[in-house]
């Protein structure tokens, strides 16, 4: 969940392991119950990226980029679609007919995402906006992490003050009942 370094290494990070996840998704036999497993671990993981995203990354977009609304627009709409897809996985079992279909939807999104980051987003931070913010930036990011929703919340808030509010107790709630469900663990 925290794995050190600037922001861009920290959610460069998040990536490779989302990735490794998508791929054990994909080396799983069709309808088994460790597809719905990995697809829980994809949410967790997922959800708790936007929420650190939403909170900390795209105002900061917003306040040092050039683009910055514009950019950090077009990000808050691809969390968007990949939330509801993640929200309307939750609602199948693995034998949905819709599931892999959900699925592979959804690790489209995910990875145009995240390759529009690496390419695009991240070099214009790691030029842009001095060290010690981006330092800043990534314990912050770290620290959302911690508290952030496990669950995926399509009508939530994702820009501030808002999210940064409702976020934590979100987090709360969904920690709560991963527990007595054993999800992700």
């Amino acid at each position: 969940m925290g794995h050190g370094g600037d922001v861009i290494a920290e959610l460069t990070t998040d990536h490779r392991e989302v990735d490794d996840l998508f791929k054990q998704f994909s080396d799983t036999p069709p309808g088994s119950e460790d597809r719905k497993r990995l697809v829980d671990a994809l949410t967790i993981e997922l959800v708790r990226h936007s929420a650190a995203e939403e909170e900390y990354l795209y105002p900061a977009v917003r306040e040092h980029l050039e683009e910055g609304e514009a950019l950090a627009d077009k990000e808050l709409a691809d969390h968007a679609r990949v939330e509801q897809l993640l929200d309307d996985l939750q609602q199948r079992a693995p034998d949905d007919l819709d599931f892999d279909r959900l699925a592979v939807k959804l690790r489209t999104e995910v990875t145009a995402h995240a390759e529009d980051e690496e390419n695009n987003l991240f070099p214009q931070l790691r030029n842009g906006v001095h060290s010690y913010v981006l330092e800043e930036l990534g314990n912050k990011v770290r620290q959302a992490k911690k508290t952030a929703p496990t669950r995926a919340h399509p009508s939530a808030p994702s820009t501030s003050p808002a999210n940064k509010l409702l976020a934590p107790g979100l987090g709360m709630v969904d920690r709560v009942r991963d527990y007595l469900s054993g999800r992700g663990q």
